[in-house]
C-alpha cells in the first residue's frame, strides 16, 4: 500500500473514531427521542466505515490512527463546558454541526493532498464526506 493510501485510510479511522466518540459524550445529554435515534443511526454509519478503513488498512499491515489525545481532551472538556450550561436539542444539534463541518473540512484537506491514493480509499473518503453532509442536513432540523 502506498503512502498516500495509508495516509488517507489512516485520517478515514481517525475521523470516524473522533465523531464516534462525540456522539457518545453528547447521548448522555439527549432527551429528545428523535435526536438519540438521529444520532445512533449516525453512529453506526461511521462505524461501518471505519472498518471498512481498518480492514484495507489491516491487509497491508497498517494499523488504524487513533484521534490525538490533546484534540480529544479539549473536545471533551469544550462540549461538556457547553453542555452544563445549555443541554437542548438546539445545542447538541449546534455542537454536532461543528463538528461535521470540521470533520468535511479535514477528509477533503487530506483528499486533496493525496490524489494518487487508492480508489478504494477515496471512495471510503468521499462516503465519510456525504455522511457528514447528510448528518448536518438532518441536525438543521434542531436548530
Amino acid at each position: 500500500m502506498d503512502e498516500q493510501t495509508t495516509y488517507l485510510l489512516k485520517e478515514c479511522t481517525s475521523g470516524c473514531k473522533r465523531g464516534i466518540e462525540s456522539i457518545n459524550l453528547i447521548m448522555e445529554y439527549v432527551e429528545d427521542e428523535k435526536l438519540k435515534e438521529l444520532l445512533e443511526a449516525y453512529k453506526e454509519k461511521h462505524k461501518e466505515i471505519e472498518n471498512e478503513a481498518a480492514v484495507m488498512l489491516a491487509k497491508a499491515g497498517k494499523e488504524e490512527k487513533e484521534p490525538g489525545t490533546l484534540s480529544t481532551v479539549m473536545a471533551r472538556f469544550t462540549t461538556e463546558m457547553k453542555l452544563m450550561v445549555k443541554s437542548d436539542a438546539h445545542m447538541i444539534a449546534k455542537l454536532m454541526l461543528d463538528g461535521c463541518n470540521m470533520g468535511i473540512q479535514s477528509i477533503c484537506k487530506v483528499l486533496n493532498e493525496n490524489p494518487e491514493a487508492d480508489k478504494e480509499a477515496i471512495r471510503i473518503a468521499k462516503k465519510i464526506i456525504t455522511v457528514e453532509e447528510n448528518f448536518v442536513k438532518e441536525m438543521e432540523k434542531f436548530l
